[in-house]
């Protein structure tokens, strides 16, 4: 039942419900798909036999089965690769040092402000005894 050009439902996972065909067969529990869901490696135990079997070549493109599929009447997925960008680079020497003892500042400022807000109310707990004045 499982050949090159099976077409299939895909009945578990994030593709399934979509319909695929059977592009490669890898060893005797996993096969290459590709159609309605993305094209990849895919356990035979995961896939559901349809009556109808394409005509493509192993290891076809994803134009090869766009052009099957729409034979068929059904739409194929297309997915669109990634655009590749530069990763950012680390800082390192003169400019991480400086960072950290910006950091290191600021830290010891928020202490500061921190202690002398805890005296500051224990100042104003203790009022002065007022002075009369001389008449």
């Amino acid at each position: 039942m499982i050949e090159i050009g099976r077409l299939c439902l895909k009945t578990a996972g994030r593709d399934s419900g979509g319909k695929c065909v059977i592009i490669d067969i890898v060893d005797d529990k996993y096969v290459m798909i590709d159609g309605e869901t993305r094209r990849r490696k895919c356990n035979v135990a995961h896939l559901e036999p349809l009556k109808e079997v394409v005509k493509i070549s192993k290891g076809a493109s994803h134009e090869d089965v766009k052009r099957a599929f729409k034979e068929l009447g059904l739409k194929v997925k297309d997915t669109k690769p990634k655009e590749k960008k530069e990763k950012p680079l680390k800082q390192r020497g003169k400019k991480k040092k400086k960072a950290e003892e910006g950091k290191k500042g600021k830290k010891a400022a928020k202490k500061e402000v921190k202690k002398e807000a805890k005296k500051e109310p224990k100042k104003a707990d203790k009022k002065a005894p007022e002075k009369k004045e001389k008449e």
